[in-house]
């Protein structure tokens, strides 16, 4: 028998390290050629590590959350053969060190093996008429006033301190309210009825959650873009009546996209894209990145519109490539793709970077304005919130009409307060009008 150690290969893009996020095995795994042993986030695209041969774990290098260099030994096997490294006979101690603790497990309910009094202190018999007494009283909520110390021995004491009992809130059986054993069986038995009858019950727990992978990737993103970027949010409600109107009819027909395909359901979003377009050809300082260190903006061609968004891992942005060059439905279509990859792990780190401008949505929980956060380094986010049958008002009377607002934040070093609101009045424009969104 030998050993083989797994290093943490080079996953690419040019990085130096990643970091940990996930273990798939533990020491004393029996593992196959193949088999994903870890899995490691570079910005925000994750990378399975598989194993290159049959063994047993003997050692895991790091923990969730490390930050591993390329090349750093992250497992050693015991394999057939000798391996590709020499014995170790400290392997089995690292492999002691390394093995990350235990999750806590929760207390439960149920009573653990009685225990016995300890020696020269009498545990006292409850007497027959007051242990009917004071187990109705059990019921009836809280058994003695805030602050009043139960009476008990030390036997009794250590055993409600392991099954995590508070010993306030027992009723005692004995001389002078002392609780015993049978107390404590007859808390365990009645906890349900107790707590559901005494109404709400204290909860002191405390979960620490380290923050790993991609929240982490978010946090600092967040924090980067908060900490550098001096805000200015513009909030204004547009009128979509027509344009519900006429994506209801465009989705109706079913005619065939290029190459016999069919054409996607439209959502929101492709109108908004292309209204997105027309006003950036007027103001293209808004589809700019905006170098901070070096004092340089990148005011680019091409329309790269970032879509925020929610996956079971968190918050990323797919990223529609080239909108300038896309019609409608050729937006839709990416847009659902795009959205489908992200929410099933598959989409690649290009598809989720290099954006030059965003949209954010929550759909139908978008409220009625939000503050989006700039995905730094560009320099606007387009933020969109839930649609609403609102009264207004034309003049003569109220009529219904669909109405949305559109909450929208800029990066005030590049754009000024002015030059966002023509923006936003300009797609404002074009979304109560739609028909000028097909007008070259």
């Amino acid at each position: 028998m030998g050993e083989y150690i797994i290093k943490l290969p080079d996953v690419g893009e040019g990085v130096a390290e990643a970091e940990l996020v996930e273990w798939h095995v533990k020491i004393g795994d029996i593992v196959r050629e193949d088999t994903v042993l870890a899995a490691v986030m570079t910005d925000k695209a994750t990378v399975e590590i598989p194993s290159p041969v049959d063994g047993e774990i003997l050692w895991l290098g790091a923990e969730i959350g490390d930050t591993v260099a390329i090349g750093s030994p992250i497992v050693r096997l015991k394999v057939a053969g000798e391996g590709n490294s020499k014995p170790q006979g400290s392997a089995k101690a690292e492999a002691v060190v390394s093995e990350p603790a235990p999750t806590p497990r929760p207390q439960t309910a149920e009573p653990p093996a009685k225990t016995p009094p300890k020696a020269g202190v009498p545990d006292v018999k409850p007497a027959p008429a007051v242990s009917k007494t004071s187990t109705q009283t059990s019921v009836s909520g809280a058994p003695r006033p805030e602050g009043e110390k139960p009476l008990a021995s030390p036997a009794v004491r250590l055993r409600a301190k392991e099954a995590g009992i508070d010993l306030r809130q027992v009723a005692g059986s004995g001389p002078a309210g002392r609780i015993g054993h049978e107390d404590i069986e007859t808390f365990l038995a009645r906890g349900p009825q107790v707590a559901k009858a005494s109404g709400l019950a204290r909860n002191d727990a405390v979960q620490d959650i380290k923050v790993v992978g991609l929240r982490r990737k978010i946090a600092e993103k967040m924090t980067l873009s908060k900490s550098r970027i001096p805000h200015i949010t513009y909030v204004e409600e547009i009128d979509v009546t027509a344009l519900e109107e006429l994506r209801a009819a465009l989705n109706k027909e079913k005619r065939a996209a290029k190459g016999g395909a069919e054409r996607p359901k439209l959502t929101l979003l492709p109108f908004l894209m292309r209204a997105m377009v027309k006003a950036i050809s007027d103001q293209p300082q808004l589809n700019s990145l905006f170098d901070d260190e070096a004092g340089i903006i990148h005011q680019h061609g091409g329309i790269h519109i970032g879509i925020a968004a929610q996956t079971p891992s968190g918050l990323v942005v797919p990223v529609v490539k080239h909108a300038e060059a896309r019609d409608i439905w050729d937006c839709g279509a990416e847009v659902i793709r795009l959205a489908e990859a992200a929410k099933s792990g598959t989409a690649t780190r290009d598809e989720l970077s290099g954006s030059t401008i965003t949209i954010t949505s929550l759909g139908a929980m978008g409220g009625i304005a939000t503050t989006p956060v700039i995905n730094h380094p560009e320099v606007a986010i387009i933020g969109v919130n839930k649609m609403m049958v609102r009264p207004l008002w034309d003049g003569t009377q109220f009529i219904p009409r669909k109405m949305m607002n559109l909450s929208s934040s800029f990066d005030h070093r590049v754009i000024d307060g002015w030059d966002a609101a023509v923006f936003i009045q300009r797609i404002k424009a074009l979304l109560e009008t739609p028909a000028l969104i097909f007008v070259d």
